[in-house]
């Protein structure tokens, strides 16, 4: 499927102010992008480098006054992976690859090494088989007992204060089912990007998990993990994937999203 992606911030700058960012999409198996722009108004130069994770990164300075940054992408991607049948398992910590170890362990947004959370994991998924049953039991969890509202969470809510409140955003869905699929030694990342099937268009964000081998993307925004996506960045939290990291006298004015097919969707 053809599927692109737009994004339009528009920030009001009081003092020069470096920036870095995540806005173009990442390059990978399932997602074939087919162009791309990146443009900063009024025009400024920029640098770009590769984060460890592998996300494509942007550097520069925020000129004093209204700047606006525009990006968009069109992409061929993949319809989001079915889960087969069976379901992949559990894979057990020592058969674990090197470079997924990372995201079995707590974060800044993710406390999955506290008791809360660990006895919250056990009293959602523990009777269930360990692997795919147990992440998909949260997915459903957090989506039936969590409710989406904008402006009552912030940067610094983390999944514990979810798990207490239990109202927030896509960024906070996340972060809860990351502490909870980690809690029970499940690797599981935080990914961004676009999503054709929102409510309320905007940036988005969900969960993939290490299961037999693979990554598998779950989304506690949706009744049923689906759509079409184009992935921006990934890594262990929010910290690792904003959009947008300032350092200095900035604020956001706006943003405005727009995800579009490019072609029919298939039948069902």
């Amino acid at each position: 499927m053809k599927m692109q992606g737009k994004s339009v911030i528009i920030y009001d700058v009081y003092a020069p102010t470096n920036v870095t960012t995540m806005l173009r999409p990442r390059r990978q198996d399932g997602q074939s992008v087919i162009q791309e722009g990146f443009e900063v108004s009024p025009s400024v130069p920029f640098s770009e480098y590769t984060d460890v994770y592998g996300n494509p990164c942007q550097r520069f300075v925020l000129p004093v006054g209204q700047v606006t940054i525009s990006t968009q992408v069109q992409a061929q991607v993949n319809i989001t992976k079915p889960i087969p049948t069976p379901p992949p398992s559990y894979m057990l910590v020592g058969d674990l690859p090197d470079e997924v170890m990372m995201y079995i362990l707590p974060s800044r947004y993710c406390e999955s090494d506290l008791p809360e959370i660990g006895k919250l994991a056990m009293e959602i998924a523990g009777n269930f088989v360990p692997g795919y049953d147990q992440v998909e039991e949260i997915r459903k969890w957090i989506h039936n007992n969590v409710k989406y509202q904008y402006g009552v969470t912030d940067s610094t809510t983390t999944a514990l204060n979810l798990a207490r409140n239990r109202i927030g955003v896509c960024r906070d869905f996340t972060h809860l089912a990351l502490a909870l699929c980690r809690s029970l030694s499940i690797p599981a990342r935080m990914t961004v990007g676009y999503l054709d099937k929102l409510q309320e268009m905007d940036l988005h964000a969900w969960f993939e998990v290490y299961i037999g081998g693979e990554w598998y993307a779950f989304d506690a925004v949706q009744e049923h993990t689906e759509g079409y996506r184009i992935e921006i960045a990934h890594g262990r939290d929010a910290a690792d994937v904003a959009m947008v990291t300032q350092f200095g006298n900035a604020t956001l004015k706006s943003l405005h999203v727009e995800v579009q097919l490019l072609e029919p969707e298939p039948a069902q």
